[in-house]
């Protein structure tokens, strides 16, 4: 992340660079904003999980999934919060990849995902969002493993990619923390946040907050 003392300054670049969607300021930081405690992490019995809309259900123990093939991004995220933050390297596995080398083998019918964590917390998202460069099953950010209040160890990420507008970019909240499990829907369904009123597609450069 940007270590410039200036972030007045540093803020007016990238509003110049159109990198700062309405709405948003910098922060230098990476703030923490989480529904519920943080959850313990045991490596014996963790697993991801798989189901829905493909051909056959897929589990991966945290050892398996720590074998499948990796990548790293670099992104801005945007929180509905207003803070936004540039320039982070995230890595862990791309959904794009899995279905292309038949990892997950979807239906036809696929057209959503619902992302499952733990304490039963979820988020939904089209699978062409799913399916873009700037969404990630994260597990390291900034070349360090994610901090339990980040989401360790595994959360969904999505943001901005500088330089690709075509790219659809929901706020932060679109990734969820402490994931679980990936299920492919033929329907949409809110998850827990756009049920309390969050706006279902979340983009940042429409400023579409809340429903």
């Amino acid at each position: 992340m940007f270590e410039s003392k200036d972030r007045r300054q540093e803020e007016a670049r990238l509003r110049a660079e159109n990198r700062l969607p309405p709405g948003q300021a910098l922060t230098l930081k990476f703030p923490v904003l989480h529904y519920g405690p943080v959850p313990p992490f045991d490596p014996a019995t963790w697993d991801l999980r798989v189901w829905g809309e493909v051909e056959q259900e897929v589990r991966w123990t945290w050892e398996e999934f720590n074998r499948l093939p990796r990548v790293q991004v670099r992104m801005d995220l945007h929180c509905v919060t207003r803070w936004s933050t540039f320039d982070m390297v995230w890595e862990g596995v791309s959904v794009r990849m899995l279905v292309e080398q038949g990892l997950i083998r979807l239906k036809p019918s696929a057209r959503y995902v619902m992302q499952h964590a733990e304490y039963g917390y979820t988020v939904n998202l089209p699978l062409e969002v799913v399916l873009q460069d700037n969404f990630l099953l994260a597990t390291h950010v900034d070349g360090a493993p994610l901090t339990p209040e980040h989401g360790y160890p595994l959360r969904g990420v999505v943001g901005a990619i500088p330089g690709r507008p075509d790219l659809k970019t929901p706020y932060l909240w679109k990734g969820a923390k402490w994931l679980r499990g990936l299920e492919f829907m033929a329907e949409d369904r809110p998850g827990f946040w756009e049920q309390a009123g969050y706006h279902n597609e979340a983009d940042v450069w429409k400023e579409e907050r809340y429903a």
